[in-house]
């Protein structure tokens, strides 16, 4: 009854004469917002007052918030829109959007704070929904503009700011998603584009960790600022996935291949998984095996980047020269979660085979060591049985004349083999073997790792102190392309001498600072063909 009469007697009379009283209080929330010191205490009790002055007619035990809405929080959200609308006018037009934007962000806070202080929480939704709309939709536009700014200086600070701040308003983020997904494909092109003219390169001639690195670079720059300035938000990680997309398969380097980018990819990974990489750690190499899959994700052609890793990694079982079988492991168990067990398949039989063919081997030599003399087992032989259909090997074209120095363990092998597998049938590829040659000719007894072309030719000196190149075509069968760059590799090494024109000699003064010389290093014509067969078997497949 107090309130009522109070309400009819005194409110309303003051109330009614200009809204003195909400006027009053406005006043000090204004003085309050330029920085004056009020008694909050004394405005808490007055907007109080207004919340108690909401009475229900029909029920004195039920209060509303008529009273408190129409006398005082309507006019308070115009005064607010009036306040800031004048404010941040002129304070963007003396200073720049990086402290617009921290102005925004503290005037927000204060609202925020100024519910909790004095107002009814029933206030905030309006007050803040009517601070955004001022303070951040009106100079949205502005902010837009000055994004592509902040982003090229790494702003990091202000890029949060103006990411929480555009976060609150319907569609404030979108116009900079669009801008951040350019602001990265520019980003990686240029990245590549530096590094094709770095060298003058063409774009065949990219080095493949170079590339990888160049690419990586710039993912995992705008990665930490989605995650950093933009918390992660999905619609950030999707432009930065297409941006990547975009780069990672078309670019300088690329020119119009889409098949460019799963080769170097492929190609990086293979230096990786060797036994001479310059990784340190095995989990730096656990980190660079992610590191590719990283980009992996981005490759469109799939396939390519299957078929180029199917090829090398038969090269690495073959000779021997995997880093160890757990990184080998590790990176199918990669692909094999990326894209499932098929795309994996191959692979993991290709391991099953190796397994096989050293068992193979230790059965061959158990029964031979049973049934021959040991002297006529003088040779040292070790045997790989690959299975066609997993590994991506090229039968040799030429006809191949095998040297009478293995001649007899071959034909051990071909009859064991047949025996232990009826129907089956076995191709030689004598272009993946490798052969060790001790020589006998000289003071030092050094021994010679060599392929089985170079070894073909080798061992025709034993009867012979020079040989034409006719010669040598007769005797080994190997084609003329292939045997000119294998002799060119034996007279560059300075075993054969080649002074006249197509006469080859045995060097009798050879030497060497290593007892253990490679001979075995790839001819272009194998390196050239490898890309070559690689690409048809894509196709083919497609």
């Amino acid at each position: 009854l107090a309130l009522v009469q109070w309400k009819q007697n005194f409110f309303q009379h003051i109330q009614n004469k200009n809204q003195k009283l909400a006027n009053a209080v406005l006043r000090l929330i204004e003085n309050q917002r330029n920085g004056e010191t009020i008694d909050v205490g004394l405005v808490k009790k007055v907007v109080d007052s207004f919340v108690s002055l909401g009475l229900d007619d029909s029920d004195s035990n039920k209060a509303t918030f008529d009273v408190y809405k129409e006398h005082f929080e309507t006019p308070f959200i115009n005064a607010t829109e009036k306040y800031y609308k004048h404010e941040s006018e002129s304070f963007l037009a003396e200073n720049s959007i990086s402290e617009y934007l921290k102005k925004a962000e503290e005037r927000l806070k204060e609202e925020e704070d100024r519910v909790e202080r004095y107002m009814n929480s029933i206030t905030r939704k309006t007050l803040v929904g009517k601070c955004e709309a001022v303070l951040i939709r009106e100079h949205a536009e502005a902010m837009w503009e000055d994004f592509q700014n902040l982003l090229d200086f790494d702003k990091d600070e202000d890029l949060q700011r103006m990411y929480a701040l555009l976060a609150r308003i319907p569609e404030g983020l979108e116009p900079l998603r669009k801008k951040f997904e350019e602001h990265v494909k520019k980003a990686g092109l240029a990245a590549v584009a530096k590094l094709t003219q770095a060298g003058g390169s063409a774009p065949a001639e990219v080095e493949p960790k170079a590339y990888v690195d160049a690419l990586l670079e710039v993912h995992a720059k705008n990665q930490e600022t989605v995650n950093r300035s933009f918390k992660g938000e999905a619609g950030f990680v999707a432009s930065l996935d297409r941006a990547c997309k975009d780069f990672v398969n078309k670019n300088a380097a690329t020119g119009t291949s889409s098949t460019k980018s799963p080769e170097l990819l492929a190609k990086h990974a293979d230096a990786l998984l060797r036994k001479n990489n310059k990784v340190g750690e095995d989990n730096d190499l656990e980190d660079a095996l992610n590191k590719v899959m990283i980009l992996f994700k981005y490759i469109e052609d799939k396939d390519v980047f299957q078929t180029f890793y199917t090829t090398k990694l038969s090269k690495r079982l073959i000779h021997g020269v995997s880093a160890s079988d757990e990184a080998e492991a590790s990176m199918i168990a990669k692909l094999k979660e990326a894209c499932g067990f098929e795309y994996t398949n191959k692979l993991q039989r290709m391991f099953t085979d190796m397994s096989l063919s050293k068992d193979l081997t230790d059965n061959f030599k158990e029964k031979m060591a049973q049934t021959h003399d040991e002297a006529d087992l003088d040779v040292s032989f070790s045997v790989m049985v690959l299975g066609t259909n997993f590994w991506p090997l090229t039968a040799p074209t030429d006809k191949f004349v095998i040297p009478k120095d293995i001649l007899p363990t071959y034909e051990r092998f071909t009859r064991y083999y047949g025996q232990k597998h009826q129907g089956r049938k076995l191709t030689w590829l004598w272009n993946y073997s490798k052969n060790e040659l001790r020589t006998n000719y000289l003071k030092e007894k050094y021994i010679l790792t060599c392929s089985s072309y170079q070894m073909a030719v080798l061992v025709q000196y034993n009867d012979h102190d020079t040989l034409s190149l006719d010669e040598l075509l007769e005797a080994t069968g190997i084609s003329k392309e292939i045997l000119v760059q294998v002799l060119g590799v034996l007279v560059k090494a300075k075993i054969l001498i080649n002074e006249e024109q197509d006469q080859y000699d045995l060097n009798p003064s050879y030497k060497s600072k290593k007892i253990r010389v490679n001979l075995n290093l790839p001819i272009k014509a194998e390196v050239k063909a490898e890309s070559a067969d690689v690409l048809k078997t894509v196709d083919e497949d497609r």
